[in-house]
């Protein structure tokens, strides 16, 4: 991809090249939240850390490999967000900018409309890589990770666990299998690069891997060594 090229001529030539910059667009796991607890009766907040978000495991990994060269990281990932709501703030917080990549992952909340949202999730998508294209701006389709399978017994509070059992039902109903299969269909259509983390849940949750302890939250939020598996995803999608 064009962005490792441009990370490797900034390490060569600091002084005469501009440094990279790329952008996540996404939900509460691309802006970095994980455990979840309820704050007040009948409401739910995050625990957010950044730090240990895949966009800042990936920054490290190239900073590993090209130590160097500066590579600018934009976060604009927003908890509970969605794709139609990503493509209403791509100008505010993607454009202005002026990424060199921009990594997209959305579905998780999406999913939440059943089968009949999918054509607005993948019609918001698709304004979002036509937008970005029509910026020159090299674009990765991120798909996400696999949600709960059940109800966790490590959460300890009966509002969490009522959301999981909603969200497993979402899951197990096969209906974020079908947004992600769209969403790829759609890059495919789009000529937009894609980094399937989704399938590697899968074949993980088919071998015997209890998927859902490996979710912070227990129900949609991937623990801090599970984001480390999206950013090595992402490091080699982009050398290819």
């Amino acid at each position: 991809m064009k962005i490792i090229q441009k990370i490797s001529e900034k390490s060569k030539d600091l002084f005469g090249k501009p440094a990279a910059t790329i952008a996540f667009l996404g939900d509460s796991v691309t802006q970095g939240c994980f455990e979840i607890y309820e704050i007040e009766p009948g409401r739910i907040e995050t625990v957010f850390d950044r730090n240990s978000a895949y966009h800042t495991y990936l920054g490290q990994i190239l900073t590993k490999l090209y130590p160097s060269a500066t590579v600018n990281i934009i976060n604009a990932g927003i908890s509970g967000d969605n794709a139609p709501n990503g493509f209403n703030r791509l100008e505010r917080d993607v454009l202005r900018y002026s990424p060199d990549l921009v990594v997209v992952c959305f579905g998780l909340n999406d999913s939440g409309l059943g089968l009949q949202g999918i054509e607005r999730y993948t019609s918001a998508l698709k304004n979002i890589f036509v937008s970005l294209k029509e910026h020159n701006i090299e674009i990765i389709f991120m798909t996400p990770n696999t949600m709960c399978t059940h109800v966790s017994p490590n959460l300890d509070f009966e509002l969490g666990r009522n959301v999981a059992s909603g969200i497993a039902s979402i899951q197990n109903g096969g209906i974020l299998d079908k947004y992600i299969e769209e969403a790829v269909k759609l890059c495919g259509q789009e000529n937009v690069k894609v980094c399937d983390c989704y399938s590697l849940w899968k074949k993980m949750e088919k071998n015997g891997v209890n998927t859902t302890e490996l979710l912070a939250n227990y129900v949609n939020h991937p623990d801090r060594e599970m984001n480390k598996l999206f950013a090595f995803k992402l490091a080699e999608t982009m050398f290819e």
